[in-house]
């Protein structure tokens, strides 16, 4: 029935927009204080504690909906939200030395896995064909993809988080993708999909004060969890990496791209800078409207394409997407070069 899907969507959306407008006046009245970083450019004094309602709304509608059931998953995917809570606010006051947070991170991922939220099998983009990873050897290898599919998740989510509305409106698309995938006849995944229209709730409740100019901001727990969320569900939605990877592909090519460019550099790889595609294309002289606009358009076309695609064609449209996103920055990288010459 629809109204199991519609319920708890309301039920999330009504209750994070509450929270959100009382965060945003508790904000107003001074009675929390956190740091800036220098690698944001939203306005100054604005909340980072958008991911306390973002964590507590929707655990809370998860324990209230009587058509799920707490499966060890489940509840692994919830304390994982929960710690990501924590360490998050931890971070957002005073900020974590990389090597905490990333330590974190991989202990976080082998606890889901130990709890079951795990990859059983993964398909052959190529062939189409099953590999099992259920037992022996390859055990470890779905304990290597699971941390890393968490880990890239989180810190491509959290990287994006840099202007209004980017990580919020991208993670939408991404749950809206899953949220389809989980009702289509082959994959018939009522429980992901009522676990999906929760997050869509409450991460929609949020989007509406976070887009430009924003009034509240998820801060690293509330960008955590929304990367923690989709890596978590793709794997829920029999294992359906590679339509989220799809989706996500702009962030994620761009989060392994500002690696190299830092390694490039000589630099730090987890020091904050602004290398990501959205601040080169505010030095084209775009507008954060028009960054989150463009991002939000192309990722719903993939999205599309990744909903009426099977495996072979979803990795030869994954191969394409990232052959025409790195051609992107590669052109973009020679703009910005040549103005500055130009200039100087």
């Amino acid at each position: 029935m629809i109204t199991q899907y519609l319920n708890p969507f309301f039920i999330s959306f009504a209750l994070s927009v509450a929270t959100m407008i009382l965060l945003v006046q508790l904000f107003k009245k001074k009675i929390w204080n956190n740091r800036n970083s220098s690698r944001h450019i939203h306005q100054i004094g604005v909340s980072r504690f958008g991911g306390i309602a973002l964590v507590l709304v929707f655990n809370l509608v998860i324990l209230l909906n009587k058509n799920l059931v707490l499966t060890t998953e489940l509840v692994g995917f919830m304390l994982g939200t929960v710690a990501l809570l924590i360490v998050g606010i931890w971070d957002d006051l005073k900020e974590l030395f990389w090597k905490t947070q990333l330590f974190f991170q991989i202990a976080l991922a082998v606890f889901v896995f130990i709890m079951g939220v795990r990859i059983y099998y993964i398909t052959n983009p190529l062939t189409g064909g099953i590999i099992n990873l259920d037992t022996g050897f390859y055990v470890l290898i779905a304990v290597a993809l699971v941390v890393s599919w968490l880990v890239l998740s989180m810190n491509a989510i959290n990287w994006a988080d840099g202007i209004d509305g980017l990580a919020s409106g991208i993670t939408l698309i991404t749950l809206g993708t899953i949220f389809f995938l989980s009702l289509k006849p082959e994959v018939n995944q009522p429980p992901v999909a009522i676990i999906s229209v929760i997050l869509i709730g409450t991460i929609l409740g949020f989007f509406i004060f976070n887009f430009y100019p924003s009034k509240i901001l998820a801060g690293t727990p509330g960008a955590m969890f929304m990367g923690f969320s989709l890596a978590v569900l793709a794997i829920f939605a029999g294992t359906k990496i590679a339509t989220a990877l799809l989706v996500l592909v702009i962030p994620m090519v761009d989060f392994i791209w500002v690696i190299g460019e830092r390694i490039e550099s000589h630099k730090s790889i987890f020091k904050p800078d602004k290398n990501h595609l959205h601040y080169k294309l505010m030095e084209l002289g775009w507008s954060q409207k028009k960054i989150v606009n463009s991002y939000l358009v192309v990722t719903s076309i993939i999205a599309v394409i990744a909903l009426n695609t099977r495996a072979i064609g979803k990795g030869i449209t994954l191969i394409l997407a990232v052959l025409a996103v790195i051609i992107s920055l590669v052109l973009i990288r020679k703009k910005i070069n040549y103005l500055k010459k130009c200039r100087s």
